[in-house]
């Protein structure tokens, strides 16, 4: 279906259909926008995940439109649930970032937009994995993630990359700094203080938004928000 900009932009739910699969999404278009951020999930969340939602707001009020979707379908989603197989299937998961990143540049109120992912968990690494693929991304950021799981592709990336990991996450942030050397694109790693996987710490998802605000703000177009 094609998508029109309003005066005002609610988040507006509308369905994608990507090749035979119709996936759910969350968009919200800002007049003026010169950039466009996919997201993609992480394992056992969807287009309402009120962490990505919240970072998503933060971007519109910085002047960029958004869009979260659901990368599985219900039918994938109760597969994963039971098994954990389609989470850390990247390769599945790519495929359908770059099935929607085509399905959003179809449209006519995204032309001429730029594109930014923002990824989190295994999210992440499909997205650096996509924008090996398409070299017309704009930009990624990544919280929280497992770029570790793209692999080869991280040498091909070529999208300005923001890695942003709790600093009690210690785990996740060894692997993150692993990754970091194996990019070859303008990459950075910013370590959010105390803060663990999740960043449900009082002020820590907030500080994940103006990164990534300011992240996409640069590379993208839009204004950039502080606090």
């Amino acid at each position: 279906m094609g998508v029109t900009f309003m005066n005002h932009a609610p988040a507006r739910e509308l369905s994608m259909d990507i090749g035979a699969t119709t996936l759910r999404g969350v968009l919200r278009l800002t007049p003026g926008s010169r950039g466009i951020v996919l997201f993609a999930h992480g394992s056992g969340s969807s287009r309402l995940s009120p962490r990505n939602t919240h970072v998503a707001e933060r971007l519109w009020a910085g002047g960029l439109a958004t869009l979260l979707f659901d990368l599985l379908t219900a039918e994938e989603e109760a597969f994963d649930e039971a098994t954990a197989k389609l989470r850390f299937d990247i390769p599945f998961l790519t495929d359908r970032l770059c099935g929607a990143t085509l399905w959003a540049q179809r449209q006519a109120a995204l032309a001429g937009q730029a594109i930014g992912y923002f990824g989190a968990s295994t999210g992440a690494a499909a997205a650096l994995a996509a924008a090996a693929r398409m070299p017309e991304i704009g930009a990624i950021v990544s919280r929280g993630g497992r770029p570790d799981l793209a692999g080869s592709a991280l040498a091909d990336v070529r999208a300005p990359t923001l890695l942003i990991v709790g600093g009690d996450d210690r785990e996740v942030l060894a692997l993150n700094r692993r990754a970091l050397e194996q990019l070859r694109c303008d990459a950075r790693l910013e370590i959010v203080p105390h803060a663990t996987h999740l960043f449900t710490e009082r002020g820590a998802l907030d500080q994940v938004a103006s990164l990534a605000t300011s992240w996409f703000a640069h590379h993208l177009g839009g204004a950039a928000v502080s606090g």
